[in-house]
């Protein structure tokens, strides 16, 4: 176990600079919009519906766009994480190709698909096999910084799809949604931060609370679902531990009755309910009660707000919290955060 206090020791295990990556976020976050600002737009006459197709945390993006653009676009916005694509993929259905190494296979496919059915397509990636065929075929690419962790590029994964969004018109302007965003990071981030002691920094008091337990992260349909969904990817993939998602109202129609068996199971885990302004207020009630039944069968539980007043600022705000605190974990549990080695050895038994 490292200490969360002792930053020497911290960054010692931190060999992927995963902390460094969480310090950059706002900044990255700016840049990226400023990628989709200059990128070239897809030649299409008109766009009924989105694909986003990519995989882990290539994925997220395209889930945080689908979230957000569920309440304001004009069109429809799914995400595929497959080989192929949606039958109903067509020439009027703008696909975002996106792999932040550009070698991830089935994204690959996916591409090649988008290319076949005369969809408009757009790349974002680093580089790679996707970078090489879209200079090769003409496709608008939107080239981000390397040198992170896919998981940790969510503002380089996301921003830019969004920018194209407002400026083809399918959703209204946001520059000033995305510069509050940027300014609650900042701000968020001098409370999170290493050099801040645990005992007045929330993620650290979180990570501590965590430790022995397994995470149950639980959002709500339309506002922070896919925020709890990446929660639970960041305590797997960063402090390695086994952690599952939910989201009201669908879990008061199944999941909630699981909180009786086994005894010894349900002792070592940990609830999260994340909150958000705009979750409808049936399911606000139903968060209350729900926190009421289950409080006392499990090991903890805590509720998060989201802060500041746009929805992109909100969701990121949790985003940053649940980062932060997944890292820190890391740390308490004595791993480092960054390498995925189960992943990395499942990808290279698929090469071979």
């Amino acid at each position: 176990m490292i200490r969360l206090d002792d930053l020497m020791a911290m960054r010692e295990r931190d060999s992927m600079d995963m902390l460094g990556a969480l310090h950059g976020l706002p900044e990255q976050c700016a840049r990226a919009w400023e990628l989709g600002q200059a990128a070239a737009l897809p030649k299409a006459d008109r766009v009924d519906g989105v694909v986003v197709t990519g995989l882990g945390g290539s994925a997220i993006g395209g889930d945080l766009l689908r979230t957000y653009a569920a309440a304001v676009a004009s069109v429809p916005v799914a995400v595929n994480r497959d080989y192929v694509l949606p039958r109903h993929v067509g020439p009027h259905t703008l696909v975002f190709a996106v792999s932040y190494s550009g070698n991830t296979e089935e994204t690959l496919s996916a591409y090649r698909e988008a290319r076949e059915k005369g969809a408009p397509v757009v790349a974002i990636t680093t580089g790679g096999r996707l970078g090489a065929l879209a200079g090769e075929d003409g496709v608008p690419l939107i080239v981000v910084p390397a040198g992170l962790a896919p998981r940790a590029a969510t503002g380089y994964l996301f921003l830019p799809m969004l920018s194209l969004l407002s400026r083809l018109g399918l959703i209204a302007p946001v520059e000033e949604e995305v510069a509050e965003m940027v300014a609650v990071l900042t701000e968020l981030r001098s409370r999170l931060e290493p050099g801040v002691p645990a005992p007045e920094n929330p993620a650290k008091t979180l990570a501590w609370e965590l430790l022995g337990n397994v995470p149950v992260v639980w959002g709500a349909s339309g506002t922070t679902e896919v925020v709890a969904q990446r929660w639970k990817g960041q305590f797997n993939e960063n402090a390695k531990i086994a952690a599952y998602w939910n989201a009201f109202p669908e879990l008061n129609h199944n999941e909630i009755v699981g909180f009786e068996h086994p005894r010894q199971v349900l002792d070592h885990l940990y609830l999260v309910i994340l909150r958000d302004p705009d979750d409808h207020p049936r399911v606000k009630k139903r968060m209350a009660i729900t926190a009421d039944l289950v409080r006392h069968r499990v090991s903890g539980l805590k509720e998060i707000e989201a802060a500041g007043r746009s929805r992109l600022a909100r969701m990121y705000s949790l985003i940053y919290i649940g980062d932060y605190t997944s890292v820190y974990l890391a740390f308490l549990y004595g791993v480092d955060p960054g390498p995925v080695r189960v992943i990395d050895y499942l990808k290279q038994a698929m090469a071979d």
